[in-house]
């Protein structure tokens, strides 16, 4: 669970932007969206495999860049 603790004289506005920052690093936003809807094994192997292939495409692309400067 994310905290933020509110200093003195902390403005609530920005004490709230900083409790929304840490939302989002943490990855709970993300987690709540994949659990709304059931997603099959066989799916979700498939996105997985999906993801994995365009990580690694990105990382051929930039060692090629790197290599051409």
């Amino acid at each position: 669970m994310t905290q933020v603790v509110v200093k003195p004289g902390e403005d609530i506005d920005q004490a709230l932007r900083r409790f929304k920052k840490a939302v989002m690093n943490s990855g709970i936003t993300k987690e709540a969206r994949m659990h709304e809807r059931y997603e099959k094994p066989s799916d979700r192997k498939r996105r997985e495999l999906k993801a994995a292939i365009r990580k690694i495409q990105r990382a051929r692309a930039k060692a090629a860049q790197k290599d051409r400067d």
